[in-house]
């Protein structure tokens, strides 16, 4: 955009004159009565990014392309912020379902996809949110209001505020976590993993050794602000505070790293400052939220208190699996990071966890730093996936397949064999 010419600024009696001439003759003048409600606030980038090809493909081919305009039609009915509260938390809640069902092989809607495909419950949240954007109530609607209704289909959609654990001591009690897809940018049919592992063993009991165990799940955002924000916390929290219905084990989960899973054994109170999927960085260290509890100081570093031995030693499935010992940090005294193999030395400062420096080494910290607080005694950790890649021929995110036999094949195993770790973890820590 080129400079303005002050030099041809009207004078202030001319600017007046113009200014109401303008204003009389332009169409929005008159279309616009006093009051109205104000334009729709700006798409986020991951809205924006709906209105692609491959998003459109995969709610159609999955049967949710019916979700957005469904909600956006009752967001048009209700009559009061109260109400349309309430919708967004149920709305919320039924999308939850639906994915779990879908990926657990119930129900009648399965579209042509793959049922354990994660990319659905992403995109069709999405378009929740989109709708709540460009959504004009017929009355007043202040701001944080508005953030209140993405803030209950975020938590909702996400099964944070479904976790559903037993009480008594018949059957353990798992809790484990997955992401959204990431690094859109690059390609935007990218799946995660450990979303799909979410929707797979939410609700579910598997045998183990120890008997049998209720798995409960749920999904976070690649977002730093919600991380800051406290979105961690806020859910595990119920499930880490004493009580009939406290965990038995709990494992963050994210992808990582090709060919091979990792129980990670050290994790860092530092943000590297890879962009999330907003397109924004942070680089600082791991902000702790107010108003939960927490260790003071804040320290650097945080365990697995996983049977990480059991694990790497038992857990069958086609991906080997690793105790994976090696930190960056920056040595006492020191000004420059140093890779360490063997986890951290006295005094240092973090500068990446075994799980990295971005927002899956963040949830282990915050997760580890959180039982640590509250003083719970149980297994806990991250295991990060192998990466889930596309099938030979069809890497080409401009012209490929939105799915192919390969990347089908290798999610589905990724996901069993998590199954598996979860087996072994809980039978090599009963009674401890």
């Amino acid at each position: 955009m080129r400079p303005r010419d002050i030099s041809r600024t009207p004078g202030p009696g001319r600017l007046a004159v113009l200014g109401a001439v303008l204003l009389a003759c332009s169409p929005l003048a008159l279309a616009v009565p006093a009051g109205a409600a104000p334009a729709a606030p700006a798409l986020t980038v991951e809205e924006q990014r709906l209105s692609g090809a491959v998003p459109q493909e995969i709610l159609r081919r999955s049967g949710f392309d019916d979700v957005a305009p469904g909600f956006a039609r009752a967001l048009a009915r209700t009559r009061g912020a109260a109400e349309a509260e309430r919708l967004a938390a149920a709305d919320g809640r039924r999308l939850w379902r639906r994915a779990v069902d879908r990926a657990q092989g119930r129900g009648p809607d399965a579209g042509e996809l793959s049922r354990d495909d994660d990319r659905p419950l992403y995109w069709a949240r999405l378009g929740m949110t989109r709708a709540l954007r460009e959504w004009r109530p017929a009355f007043p609607l202040p701001e944080r209001r508005r953030a209140a209704l993405e803030a209950a289909v975020e938590r909702a959609s996400r099964g944070q505020d479904s976790i559903d654990l037993p009480a008594g001591g018949a059957v353990k009690r798992v809790l484990i976590t997955g992401f959204d897809p990431f690094q859109l940018d690059s390609d935007i049919r990218r799946s995660n993993p450990s979303g799909a592992a979410a929707l797979a063993l939410d609700g579910t009991v598997i045998d183990t050794p120890a008997g049998p165990a209720r798995v409960e799940a749920a999904v976070f955002p690649v977002r730093w602000a919600d991380f800051a924000d406290g979105t961690v916390e806020r859910t595990l929290l119920p499930y880490f505070r004493p009580g009939p219905r406290q965990v038995d084990l709990f494992t963050t989960i994210s992808q990582g790293r090709p060919g091979r899973f990792d129980v990670e054994r050290t994790n860092g109170a530092w943000r590297g400052g890879y962009p999330d999927n907003a397109r924004l960085s942070r680089t600082e260290t791991v902000p702790v939220p107010p108003g939960v509890p927490t260790v003071t100081p804040q320290p650097q570093w945080t365990t697995t208190t996983l049977p990480y031995a059991a694990i790497t030693a038992a857990t069958t499935g086609p991906f080997p699996v690793h105790d994976n010992t090696s930190v960056t940090e920056i040595p006492a005294g020191g000004t420059q990071p140093v890779a360490r193999p063997d986890g951290p030395t006295p005094g240092s400062t973090a500068r990446a966890g075994g799980g990295g420096d971005y927002l899956s080494n963040e949830i282990a910290y915050r997760a580890t730093l959180l039982r640590d607080a509250v003083g719970l005694k149980v297994p806990g950790g991250h295991l990060h996936t192998p990466v889930l890649n596309f099938g030979e021929g069809n890497t080409d995110p401009s012209t490929g397949q939105v799915s192919d036999p390969a990347f089908v094949h290798d999610r589905m195993a990724i996901t069993a064999q998590i199954r598996s770790v979860l087996a072994v973890a809980v039978g090599a820590t009963a009674g401890s």
